[in-house]
């Protein structure tokens, strides 16, 4: 018997551990895999991306569901207090590009290290490893510990469900805290891969895999020609379509209809701080200004070399054609081009590449005050078993952070 058991030593269950170890609590942290806090680990490409200085305004509008369940916690624990944690752990950080908070290292090893070391200097807190959680242990509408696969009983006054969602499944993420959700008699919502890349109908030309597009919008469209997203920054080609941190932001939006098999509809703006109409007259001057060269090497005036054969097979212009040859019709499909190249959608990456889960257990059955479930007492969730995703930006490690802050006080 103990005072709090936590399902699960990613984020949410780390930080859920440190406050309720804080508040001199008997804190059992449980981790299915031989080491805690693999996906931390390698999170934004081994620099952990740990939160945004965003107003909590603007952060609110990057997050998916419904955002308003985070007020509360936030007003407790937001960026603010999430940095002076770090760095009273001794982590410097520091803040870049797009208001991205980092270890200054570069190293997200240095976070996860902050955080394991103290709790192992908590003499209350205790974390078995290798020790995988089958069932929740629920009587009479109340959570009394867990059950894990050896057949051992662990009894607890509260449990908190911390498991993670189902991307990036070698690091422990398998979906186990939906199941157990579910038995609880939580509603959980259709899991997708979020914040993934998105393929299309496109055949990328093999110099064109992993360029980046700098300065770029892409908007998404549905059947009905509805915009669903727009986004601007920098987007990358892969071998199946497209990636980069506006299409992982795009990806939200996207992942839902994809996944319904409804058509979606990518528009690549390549020049989008020139106006179409001025855009067109500059093309009828460079044309009648270079008349005498040929058409293939006089894209260069207009794109980056990796972009010229996949012009070359959208445009439908002879490359050796020359530009005092290039008529009205196809003058206007090279500015379409380049205002509004259009694809089609096919799909999305799956779980082994998603950064986040998209969908989880309802907001509506869990207090957002306290992280306890309306349906079952004692029983806490946190982190991504949630139906809880954000852009990409340092936005979901700061959900997972803030919902485990809030377990933490409250068991």
């Amino acid at each position: 018997m103990t005072d709090v058991i936590i399902v699960g030593a990613g984020a949410a269950g780390m930080m859920a551990a440190l406050y309720a170890g804080q508040r001199g609590r008997q804190v059992m942290l449980l981790e299915k895999m031989d080491q805690p806090g693999r996906k931390l680990r390698i999170t934004g490409k081994g620099r952990c991306n740990l939160t945004n200085t965003a107003t909590l305004k603007d952060f609110l509008t990057h997050v998916g569901s419904d955002s308003r369940f985070m007020r509360n916690s936030f007003s407790t624990f937001f960026n603010k207090e999430l940095m002076e944690l770090f760095e009273a752990l001794g982590v410097p950080l520091v803040v870049e590009r797009g208001e991205r908070v980092y270890p200054q290292s570069g190293k997200s090893l240095d976070i996860f290290l902050a955080l394991i070391q103290k709790l192992e200097q908590m003499s209350n807190i205790t974390i078995r490893k290798n020790c995988r959680v089958e069932s929740l242990l629920i009587e009479e509408g109340v959570c009394h510990g867990v059950r894990c696969a050896d057949g051992t009983t662990l009894r607890a006054e509260s449990t908190v469900l911390a498991t993670g969602g189902m991307s990036y499944p070698l690091t422990g993420s398998t979906g186990d805290g939906y199941q157990m959700a579910t038995a609880a008699g939580h509603s959980v919502s259709p899991r997708r891969p979020a914040l993934v890349q998105l393929h299309c109908d496109l055949k990328i030309p093999q110099e064109l895999v992993a360029f980046v597009l700098k300065n770029v919008k892409l908007r998404l469209t549905d059947e009905n020609g509805r915009q669903l997203s727009e986004h601007f920054g920098e987007l990358t080609f892969t071998e199946k379509g497209i990636g980069g941190p506006i299409v992982l932001s795009a990806s939200r939006i996207a992942t839902g209809p994809l996944h319904e098999g409804k058509i979606v509809k990518a528009h690549l703006d390549l020049k989008p701080a020139v106006e179409t109409a001025t855009l067109d007259k500059r093309l009828i001057n460079d044309l009648n200004s270079n008349g005498n060269r040929l058409f293939h090497d006089a894209l260069r005036m207009w794109l980056p070399a990796e972009m010229i054969p996949l012009a070359l097979q959208h445009l439908r212009i002879a490359q050796f054609k020359r530009l005092h040859q290039i008529n009205g019709e196809e003058r206007r499909r090279l500015l379409m081009f380049l205002k509004d190249f259009t694809f089609e959608l096919t799909g999305t990456g799956g779980f082994e590449e998603a950064i986040v889960t998209q969908g989880g257990v309802s907001l509506k059955e869990v207090n957002p005050k306290t992280m306890e479930s309306r349906l079952v007492k004692g029983l806490y969730l946190a982190g991504e078993v949630l139906d809880l995703d954000a852009d990409t930006g340092g936005y979901n490690l700061q959900l997972a952070f803030t919902t485990g802050h809030a377990a933490g006080e409250n068991v």
